[in-house]
């Protein structure tokens, strides 16, 4: 009955995704490379910086706060290119997806997102000067992430595949409302060249997909654990692969932030979803909804997140 269930849900995905868009394009300010300078400090505010993209804190000068990424998958991209994907991102509307503000196409190319005053998920989960998340936050970004996830796979036109999910892109906002920021029309071809994910073939796209899943596995092996999982979350994926998901077991795992205050229904359900994704790789089948589905069941409540 259940497999029924989800198959209708799928169906109903589908034919929304057909028949809708992602909505209209919200109003983009476009930015000098002189007011990116100025409002990130000379590029001083750096919040988290890999080989992929930069992050920084931004200020400008009507006051205004926002969150600017340095975009590098576009180096070797024309400008059309860029201006597509500024156009795409600037349609998503979801609770869960930091909303594109603005973008600067000088010397360096970035987009600038809405400000996010309580800063990354990584921070609080591993600054011990940082406040603690409670369990009910943690719940709520786990189905939050889910949430968004779905939106971008199934209710976007074009699909958006390409999201890197981790703590260190999943920013919070001032009622810690957890936000993806760092998705992409682009996915990596070959040789690792940035190519449109409409131009994938269907086997590219699902092991993007498959790699997304895992990615919110780790994730929420991070925010029971409270352990890091950017190095690929071995230790963490081998305990949830082998553990029996007993009392003892997860008690041994669990963030010492946490104390005793979870549920441990709850917890054991979380788990379970987790251990589902980071073996999604071996079940082709498994879809971001069927995720967003079992999160919703095992926690026993309904949709919690708005598109």
């Amino acid at each position: 009955m259940e497999a029924l269930i989800f198959k209708i849900r799928l169906i109903i995905l589908s034919w929304v995704h057909l028949r809708s868009h992602s909505g209209p394009i919200s109003l983009v300010k476009h930015f000098s490379y002189k007011d990116i300078k100025k409002a990130t400090d000379g590029f001083r505010r750096s919040i988290y910086n890999s080989s992929k993209r930069v992050v920084y804190r931004a200020k400008f000068q009507n006051g205004h706060a926002a969150i600017v990424k340095e975009v590098r998958a576009f180096e070797d991209q024309d400008d059309a290119a860029f201006y597509r994907e500024v156009q795409l991102l600037g349609r998503l509307h979801h609770r869960h997806i930091a909303a594109l503000n603005g973008f600067s196409s000088g010397p360096k190319r970035f987009l600038v997102f809405e400000n996010m005053e309580k800063g990354s998920l990584k921070e609080h989960l591993s600054d011990p000067l940082m406040t603690p998340l409670n369990w009910r936050i943690r719940l709520q970004i786990a189905v939050g992430i889910a949430a968004a996830l779905e939106y971008l796979h199934f209710f976007c036109d074009p699909p958006m595949y390409h999201v890197s999910v981790s703590s260190s892109t999943i920013m919070l906002d001032e009622n810690f409302t957890a936000k993806l920021c760092d998705v992409s029309l682009l996915c990596s071809g070959e040789n690792n060249n940035p190519i449109p994910t409409s131009k994938c073939s269907k086997e590219c796209r699902d092991e993007i997909c498959k790699h997304t899943i895992f990615q919110l596995g780790l994730l929420i092996l991070e925010l029971v654990t409270g352990q890091s999982s950017e190095d690929g979350g071995v230790d963490l994926v081998q305990w949830v692969q082998d553990s029996r998901l007993r009392r003892r077991s997860i008690h041994q795992m669990i963030d010492p932030d946490l104390g005793d205050n979870y549920d441990f229904r709850e917890l054991k359900g979380l788990l379970a979803v987790a251990k589902m994704c980071v073996q999604s790789v071996h079940k082709p089948k498994v879809k971001t909804p069927q995720i967003l589905w079992y999160l919703q069941k095992k926690l026993g409540r309904t949709r919690v997140v708005v598109y």
